[in-house]
Order: structure tokens, then sequence, then C-alpha cells
């Protein structure tokens, strides 16, 4: 085994994904940053550094019982690479800092509130209300554009996601490689794109303490993967849709395979040069057209002169089969989430508006999508509001700009969506739509790192459902990204900061 290639060699979530196993089984002996402690010796210098790969997955699966090592065969073989991942990304410059990092126990933003209705994660609560309006935006460069990535550490062993009173949350799956989008199948399985680990997985049942009964790599090599469909729909598809960076992809599917069972088609091609990389798809309500949201390459790049923007920003359509490729709608920056509404067909999707012109310009949002659509990126935004940085640039397109049903706070990095078509939840949840907010990186105070809740005829209003993923000195120790609906009623949020998937259930308590 000494010999074998490390599958996630490089990889940055993945070692992302190592870091926080590392935190969990590790890090009281070796140190959080494996400096060593005591008579255990450190990681991130002498014989661990220069080790090969296969080497240091072969101790930690074997470990040295006369020294006090345990062996730790009993986490997954994916799970070991991803300690070993992390045990060599320790020098690599290229490696976030936090993934070195535990939470400090002390310390508060002190910056002043933000002027209303936007808000930050300070003021975040469980059926806390917000709405903004077209109204409500300021002028460009109001303030200054931050530069205010999250600073990601290992969850404190008291924080745990916030719900509103009657609901539990608890933790269904952890250790994951960068979870991404999840999806329910017919047959209650849960699909998992791991998109640092190049895989689907597939989850299983649930044990008496809320955590996944099985687990199985369903399939691997992918490139970034995000967005999954089942085909057609039904309790008996016979294909999953698995979109990664650069092209869509069908595996053949039987109700109850946990592993694929035959090699991948390519339906699509897609366009990809950088820049924004998830790609979502979901199929209409008569199963004949498949959407795929592509973002754009660039913040604001004028698409005139930019061909790496050709067939980006937009949500496409095509035939199953992959033909009669199309633009639905366009101008849309980064359509980070799809969803077609089961009770009229309509197709949702939640976008990632530009950056750059300060903290409170442009709202991202939630929205019901047009046919033949524009949404006004790059030149305008949320109606006839011209980019400064594309001033004068065609006139004639600021009366068609279509302005969205729901504006969020600005920077919020707006993911998946979920109708909830659940029935455990009470009667008023059902029909509404729930998003992922993975959380800003240009706003001075952070925002987003939360699940919403948009009530069906809210009135462009949404609600805080989870929180609770930053600390009170800025600290993140979690991201949501997905939502999904489970067989049994629950609601499921995959987390890309704690690499875990979440488990929220109404218990009425």
């Amino acid at each position: 085994m000494t010999g074998v290639r490390n599958p996630y060699s490089g990889n940055a979530y993945a070692a992302m994904a190592g870091r926080a196993l590392y935190a969990l089984h590790c890090a009281s002996c070796h140190g959080a940053g494996g400096e060593g402690t005591g008579n255990v010796p450190a990681l991130r210098r002498g014989a661990a550094q220069g080790a090969i790969e296969g080497e240091l997955f072969w101790f930690i699966s074997s470990g040295d019982p006369s020294n006090g090592m345990p062996a730790w065969a009993t986490l997954s073989e994916a799970q070991r690479w991803q300690v070993v991942t992390f045990l060599k990304a320790l020098l690599d410059l290229s490696l976030p800092a936090a993934s070195l990092r535990t939470a400090a126990t002390t310390g508060t933003i002190k910056a002043p509130a933000p002027p209303a209705p936007f808000t930050d994660f300070r003021y975040a609560k469980p059926g806390a209300v917000h709405r903004i309006s077209v109204q409500d935006l300021p002028p460009p460069y109001q303030t200054p554009s931050a530069n205010n990535g999250a600073t990601l550490v290992a969850r404190p062993a008291d924080a745990w996601p916030l719900a509103p009173l009657g609901f539990k949350v608890s933790l269904y799956a952890q250790g994951l490689a960068q979870p991404r989008v999840i999806h329910t199948a017919p047959n209650g399985d849960v699909f998992v794109a791991e998109s640092g680990g190049g895989q689907i997985r597939v989850l299983r049942g649930v044990t008496a303490q809320g955590g996944a009964a099985q687990t199985s790599v369903f399939a691997e090599h992918l490139n970034q993967p995000y967005g999954m469909a089942f085909y057609p729909s039904g309790s008996n598809p016979a294909w999953i849709y698995v979109a990664d960076s650069n092209a869509i992809r069908r595996y053949p599917y039987r109700d109850g395979d946990l592993r694929a069972s035959g090699h991948p088609e390519i339906v699509l091609k897609l366009p990809f040069a950088g820049g924004h990389w998830t790609r979502d798809i979901v199929f209409s309500a008569d199963g004949k057209i498949l959407y795929v949201a592509v973002g754009s390459h660039s913040n604001v790049d004028d698409p005139d002169h930019s061909p790496a923007e050709k067939y980006r920003a937009d949500i496409l359509a095509i035939d199953p089969d992959g033909t009669h490729l199309r633009i639905y709608a366009s101008g849309i920056r980064n359509p980070a989430g799809l969803a077609v509404d089961p009770d009229n067909g309509d197709l949702w999707s939640s976008v990632n508006e530009r950056d750059g012109l300060g903290d409170n310009l442009v709202p991202d949002y939630i929205t019901r999508v047009r046919a033949g659509g524009f949404y006004g990126w790059p030149w305008w935004y949320l109606g006839a509001h011209q980019d400064p940085r594309h001033a004068g640039k065609h006139p004639e397109l600021g009366d068609q700009v279509v302005i969205p049903d729901v504006l969020l706070q600005p920077h919020n990095a707006s993911l998946q969506l979920a109708f909830y078509a659940g029935t455990t939840f009470p009667a008023e949840f059902r029909g509404d739509l729930f998003a992922a907010e993975h959380g800003s990186w240009n706003r001075s105070v952070r925002t987003g790192y939360e699940v919403i809740r948009i009530q069906r005829g809210g009135g462009g209003g949404y609600e805080d459902f989870l929180t609770g993923f930053v600390l009170p000195n800025g600290q993140v120790w979690g991201r949501p990204v997905g939502v999904a609906v489970a067989q049994d009623g629950s609601l499921l949020v995959s987390d890309d900061g704690s690499n875990s998937i979440w488990r929220v259930d109404y218990t009425g308590q």
C-alpha cells in the first residue's frame, strides 16, 4: 500500500476535509497544527513530511500500538487519504491558513450596524424576516469594496446550528470532501456531490443517533461535480445526470444502486476556462427540458469583447439527449442553484450578483426565471441601474432588465434551492422555498452563512431559518451549500466549512 498514489494529492478541498478529521481524531495528541505535544512527534516537520503519501496512509491505517498510536482503519479509505492530504499540506502555502486554525474563544465584531434594510450575521436569528426592494439600493461606491474572506476554524465543541423553536438539528454525516449539492433519490437515498473529492457519494438510512446508516461512493474521477438530476421523474429513473465544471454526464441508474453500474455517457460539454465553476441542473416538470446553470467567467467583463463569456452567465436549455442547445435566460452572473416548483412547473434560480460596488451593492437574489428573460449582467442590475464600470453601454437594454422576485443581502452567495414537499414540518411550511447562503467575502462585516426560508406568497421577503455558523468574533466554522428534503420530511443541509451534512427535524418541542 505504501506505493499507492493518493487520489486527492494536492487537492485543497480534500485537505480541508482532512483537517476536520484531524481535528476530531488527531489534534489532541499531535497538536492543532501538527506541532506535536509532549512526547508525541510533530507532523508538520521531520519524518512525517519526509515520508511518501502511501507510507503515511499505511501508518494511519496500521497504527503503532507499542508507542501509543492507534490504528485508524475504522475511518474510510477516502477519509484516511484526506488526512494524508492535510498532513502533506501543512507546509504548502497554497492551503488556506484556516486549515491550521482552531477557534478563538473571545472577541466580538464592534462595527456599527448596517443601515436598514441591510443586515449582517450579527443580527441573523431563526424567524427574523427581511425585505429589500430596489428603492433601498444605495449609489455605487457608497462604501469601499471589502476583501473579507471567511476565516475558517474547526467547529467549537459548543457550536451547533440554530433552528426555530420546535426544530431539532442533528449531524447526519461528517468528514466529507467539500460536500456541495445534495439530492434525494426516489427510494430515499441521499446523493451528495463531493466537489473537492471529485465524486458522488450515496448515504442511506438514519441511525438512532441521527447519522447515516450506510455510505458508498457512487461515481468518481469527476472534475468538481455539482449539479445532479434523476431522469425520468417518478419512482423508477433510468439515469442520474451529473454536471461538473466542464461537462454533463449521465450514469445508468436502477432503484437502490449504491455504485454506478456502467460508464458515464457525455451528454453535453460545457464552457469552462476559469471563473465560476458550479453547474446546477434540473429537469422541467414534463421532463422534456434539462436546464443548465452556467456562471460567468469574470466579475463584470463585457461579453462583447470577452470570448470566454460565450454561453456563460446564462441558463441554458437542452433536450435530455443533449441536443437542441439554446439560451433560456441571460444576463445572470452566477445562477448557482436551480429548482422547479412542483405546484406549477416554474423554474427558479438563486443568483450571485456582482462584486466591487460596495458593502450593500449588488443584492443577490432568488427569482422565477422567465423564458427569454434578461437579468442585466454585466451592463445593468436590478432594473435600470447601470453598472458604472460600463457607463453608456447598451442603453437599449436598461428597460428590458427583469427585476427579481426576492432580493437578498448583497454578497450572500446564495446556492442550492429546494421546495419543501415533505409532510412533517408544520402545514405553513408546505411548498415554501429553502435556500443555502454560503456567505460573503466582499463585505466589511459578514453576511449569509445560513439557510433561509421564502414563504409562498411571502411578498418578496425572506426569513432566517438555520443560523449560528459564524462565531461572535467573525470566525466561520460552517458554510451551508446544499439543501434537500429527505424522504422522512426532514431538511438536509450540506456544509463545506465543516465538511458535514446537517439534518433538521420538526419535533414540536
